[in-house]
C-alpha cells in the first residue's frame, strides 16, 4: 500500500493541477502523507509544504542561472527527504527543468516516479525522451499526441486527459461575479492575464494594460486577473498612469470566461481561455538573450499553447519585438470589429477545448499513483 507521496509542482499552475490530486489521494486514502514543493492549493487539501511554488518561480535560461544557488539548495533539502521520509513515490509535475534532473536522484534510492504533465519534448529537445527511460516508471499526459512519443520508446504512458477541463467547471454564475467584483453589467470586460511569474509582469504587463486601455476606450472595463502567488503592489506597481482597471483575486476563469476578448501571456493560462471560448490575442517577452537561444532550439512554428493542441495558428501570437501596444490594440480591433473573424475564433477554440478530453484527469492521476 502506498503510505507517503513525495509531489514537485515548482509552478501556479501545478498548484492548480496538484491541488486536484492530493484532494483524490485523500479522498481514497486519507491517512496517506503527502510532502513536498507546491502551492497554497495543495496545502489546502492536506499536503505538507517543504518549499511553496513562490520561490521556484522563474523560468528562461537567463533566469535559472541567477537562481541557481537556490535551485542546488533546494535539490540538497529534497535528497534528504528521500533519504529519511522514504516515500513510496515520487510525483513531478511539469517543470521539467528542475523535475528532470530530480528524478535521477530519485531512482538512485529505488524509488518509483510518476510524470504528471510532461516536458514539451515535441517542442524542443525530443532526444530527452530517451534519457526518461528507466527513470519515469509512468508518464501521464493531457494531451492525446504525445502518447506516441512515449510509446515510441517503450516508456509506459497514460492519457488522462486535461486537468483544465475539471478546474473549469466550478466558477461563479456571471452575475455573482459582477456583484461581487463590483463590475458594470452594462460594460463588456475586456482581460487582461498577465501570468504567474515575477519577470512576465515586468516584461510586458504595462504593454497589455496599454493595449487594453486603447481597445476598451470609456465603453468597456479592462479586468487584470491577478495570480494567487503574486502580491497585488507587483501590478499596481506596472499600471500606467490614468489607466482605470480592476483587478480581480481569485477568479482568474471568471475573468476568461466572462470577457469579451483577452490579452493573454503565453503559457497555460491560453489553453483556460480556450476551454471558455473567449477569443485572445497571445502575448509574450522574456529576456533578449533567453529569447536569442530559444530560436535555436524551439522546433514548432507556434509557441502559445493553444494554437499547438489546434496544430495550426487560430489566435495572434505577438512575440518579442512584436509585443507592442500598438501590435496588440490592432490585432484586437481585427478580431473584434469582424463578426465572422470573431465567430470563427470561438468555433475553434471549442474544438481545442473538446481535443483536451472529458472530466476525471486527477482521478486518473490519484489512482495511477496509489497502483504503482
Amino acid at each position: 500500500m502506498i503510505q507517503r507521496v513525495m509531489i514537485i509542482a515548482g509552478e501556479a499552475s501545478g498548484d492548480v493541477h496538484g491541488a486536484g490530486v492530493v484532494r483524490e489521494l485523500k479522498l481514497r486514502q486519507p491517512n496517506i502523507e503527502i510532502f513536498g514543493i507546491g502551492g497554497d492549493k495543495m496545502q489546502r487539501e492536506g499536503m505538507q509544504l517543504i518549499y511553496h511554488v513562490r520561490e521556484m518561480s522563474f523560468m528562461g535560461f537567463v533566469e535559472v542561472v541567477k537562481h541557481l544557488p537556490l535551485i542546488r539548495s533546494v535539490e540538497k533539502t529534497l535528497e534528504q527527504l528521500l533519504r529519511f521520509k522514504k516515500p513510496d513515490v515520487v510525483v513531478l509535475i511539469d517543470y521539467p527543468g528542475f523535475n528532470l534532473r530530480f528524478a535521477r536522484t530519485v531512482k538512485k534510492y529505488g524509488i518509483k516516479v510518476i510524470y504528471y504533465i510532461s516536458p514539451q519534448v515535441w517542442a524542443w529537445k525530443k532526444g530527452r525522451v530517451k534519457k526518461m527511460k528507466g527513470l519515469i516508471d509512468r508518464m501521464l499526459v493531457v494531451f492525446p499526441f504525445e502518447v506516441p512519443i512515449y510509446e515510441h520508446e517503450q516508456i509506459p504512458v497514460q492519457f488522462v486527459g486535461h486537468p483544465l477541463v475539471e478546474e473549469m467547471q466550478e466558477i461563479m454564475s456571471k452575475q455573482q461575479f459582477l456583484k461581487r467584483f463590483g463590475l458594470d453589467e452594462t460594460k463588456k470586460i475586456i482581460a487582461v492575464i498577465p501570468g504567474s511569474r515575477e519577470q512576465e509582469i515586468e516584461n510586458v504587463f504595462s504593454v497589455m494594460v496599454r493595449a487594453a486601455a486603447t481597445v476598451a476606450g470609456n465603453e468597456k472595463e479592462i479586468v487584470v486577473a491577478v495570480a494567487p502567488n503574486l502580491p497585488l503592489e507587483l501590478y499596481q506597481y506596472h499600471i500606467p498612469p490614468n489607466i482605470n482597471v480592476k483587478f480581480i483575486q481569485h477568479a482568474t476563469h471568471e475573468v476568461m470566461r466572462y470577457a469579451e476578448f483577452a490579452f493573454v501571456t503565453s503559457g497555460t493560462a491560453t489553453l483556460e481561455t480556450a476551454c471558455s471560448e473567449t477569443p485572445m490575442v497571445v502575448v509574450y517577452r522574456t529576456s533578449a538573450l533567453t529569447y536569442w537561444i530559444a530560436r535555436f532550439v524551439v522546433r514548432i512554428k507556434n509557441i502559445a499553447l493553444v494554437n499547438i493542441v489546434a496544430g495550426k495558428t487560430i489566435v495572434p501570437e505577438m512575440i518579442q519585438h512584436n509585443a507592442t501596444v500598438d501590435a496588440l490594440a490592432n490585432e484586437a480591433k481585427k478580431i473584434l470589429t469582424s463578426p465572422e473573424r470573431y465567430g470563427e475564433m470561438k468555433n475553434e477554440l471549442k474544438a481545442v477545448r473538446e481535443k483536451l478530453g472529458g472530466v476525471g484527469a486527477s482521478a486518473h492521476v490519484a489512482d495511477a499513483i496509489l497502483a504503482i
